[in-house]
């Protein structure tokens, strides 16, 4: 029996290759990308054309899917990523809090919406390109770190239910980046040696302050 399998593509490398490797190994693969903010290009230095959520990303993602033979799909949360993530980083900066939107990002996209779209899909699993492991045992899926410590992002993901994570696979959570740029290489995937991102995605500048006063 083949698994079906969704995979959040963002367009970048490690997303791409998750989606890579998941093929290779003989899954039906459906890859998907969240649009979730718009960033006017104009507003992008030409460094960060590899943020996340940069306009370009959805066109690395689709060309990555085609390059797979995959179907590839857009979903649109714009406005569910504006109440839950948005929102509340504007909130808790203001309160004087540290906000953190990535793990808002995991818990109440990736991990509800995005699984129960992928679940819809007929999906056994949906998979992401996050450095992290999940060990199943007993019946029970628990969160762990990555092999690479330089990179672990099980941090961000400590929101997710355990019954989140029975549905979820880190297929690169056993490798580190090079090898992770290696594999993107030998599968002769487009965006292997793209940049990666490190800025919050709706706020490409850097100008916190400002975003929240605007």
């Amino acid at each position: 029996m083949t698994h079906r399998v969704v995979v959040a593509m963002s367009g970048g490398v490690d997303s791409s290759v998750t989606a890579g490797l998941l093929v290779e190994q003989g899954y039906d693969v459906v890859g998907i990308t969240m649009h979730l903010s718009d960033v006017p290009h104009e507003e992008l230095e030409k460094d960060q054309q590899g943020t996340c959520c940069a306009p370009d990303d959805v066109c690395d993602a689709r060309q990555v899917a085609a390059h797979l033979g995959i179907p590839h799909y857009v979903v649109n949360y714009k406005e569910r990523f504006k109440q839950a993530v948005m929102d509340r980083f504007v909130d808790d900066y203001q309160r004087g809090l540290t906000p953190s939107p990535c793990v808002r990002c995991n818990d109440e996209l990736k991990f509800k919406t995005l699984l129960e779209r992928a679940m819809g899909l007929g999906a056994d699993y949906l998979a992401t390109g996050h450095y992290a492991r999940v060990v199943r045992t007993e019946g029970r899926s628990e969160l762990y770190r990555a092999a690479d410590t330089k990179k672990d992002q099980s941090y961000f993901l400590f929101g997710a239910a355990s019954e989140a994570l029975d549905k979820v696979l880190f297929p690169l959570g056993g490798m580190v980046k090079d090898e992770v740029r290696e594999h993107g290489r030998r599968l002769g995937i487009p965006v292997s040696d793209k940049p990666e991102s490190q800025d919050i995605c709706f706020v490409p500048d850097g100008d916190y302050a400002g975003f929240v006063a605007r």
